[in-house]
């Protein structure tokens, strides 16, 4: 089969599209045919070796932690699951990943893959769509009638919480450059600020219950924020080299988070997107073969806000 794979930790250039060994799935694992995976920032993380404390990966390593795809083999003990069903997931982060024409999944990983999009476009839920649901509502514990701030809506993470947590019925108020400001707005923000243009910390006059921080802010910036936060509201942050910050005296706490793949949660975004309550919004798709030149212009600052499919030919 063909994969994109790096031998060795570095710049972009290390990752060959190269023919790889078909994997034969063990006991609980899945084969899946890939269709399609996606760019994650900490895609790049793993591959200059920043991650090798947290994310210890085999070399060579294939990146792509989400998948889409349909299962072709079935490993022992496998239930639940039929050849030729259609799948997504969010595969382990330390294992090999799906930027090739197969992947091996634990079963348990896996659900439903959503029936009203493309296969290929449905592996831009998984990793995002987790984050953006287990910031809001396990982390903050976000409900109707609560004000959030969501710092950096423009990404895809800032597009799936923005609409969860409108259709939670919460007051969203979003922070976003003017190439994603559109886009925000038709996502259901009732606010949104260009932090390009104002300040957002002067902009939000009236106090929210919860801040979801996704943008690489200043130390600075991100205490500052503590101060737009209601006494026990919550500060919640995915950017988790760079610790939340507490305010003790008015009770308001600050959350840091690292998503965990959960499937019976992707199972209900997948529900929310059949149903038309969730939207799957894709910026630019790449043929597998192009995802070292897809690498480059992510460290070049070259990708589109939303989000990014690598899609598998022949699929």
């Amino acid at each position: 089969m063909k994969a994109v794979r790096f031998h060795e930790y570095g710049d972009p250039d290390v990752l060959r599209y190269e023919d790889a060994e078909q994997p034969v799935p063990g006991a609980g694992q899945v084969r899946v045919r890939v269709a399609g995976t996606s760019f994650n920032p900490v895609d790049a993380n793993i591959r200059a070796g920043f991650m090798q404390g947290p994310i210890p990966v085999t070399l060579p390593h294939t990146p792509g932690i989400d998948v889409a795809g349909t299962v072709d083999a079935l490993g022992a003990g496998v239930t639940g699951l039929q050849i030729g069903d259609q799948v997504v997931g969010f595969l382990p982060m330390a294992g090999s990943g799906a930027a090739a024409e197969y992947v091996l999944a634990p079963a348990e990983v896996l659900t439903a893959a959503p029936k009203n999009v493309e296969l290929s476009d449905a592996a831009a839920l998984p990793l995002v769509g987790l984050t953006a649901w287990q910031a809001l509502f396990e982390h903050a514990k976000l409900t109707a009638g609560q004000r959030v701030l969501i710092n950096g809506a423009g990404g895809a993470v800032g597009g799936y919480a923005v609409q969860l947590a409108k259709q939670a019925g919460a007051y969203v108020i979003a922070s976003a450059g003017p190439a994603s400001s559109r886009r925000v707005t038709a996502q259901g923000a009732n606010e949104v600020i260009d932090h390009t243009t104002a300040d957002v910390i002067a902009t939000v006059t009236e106090s929210v219950d919860v801040v979801l921080n996704l943008a690489p802010v200043e130390p600075a910036q991100l205490a500052a924020l503590l101060g737009l936060i209601r006494p026990g509201g919550v500060l919640v942050n995915t950017t988790v080299w760079m610790p939340a910050p507490s305010d003790e005296g008015r009770g308001v706490r600050g959350i840091d988070m690292f998503v965990r793949s959960d499937a019976q949660q992707l199972s209900h975004l997948v529900e929310l997107v059949d149903s038309g309550e969730l939207r799957v919004e894709v910026a630019r798709r790449v043929p597998l073969p192009e995802l070292p030149a897809l690498h480059a212009d992510a460290a070049a600052g070259k990708l589109p806000s939303g989000k990014v499919v690598i899609v598998v030919p022949g699929a």
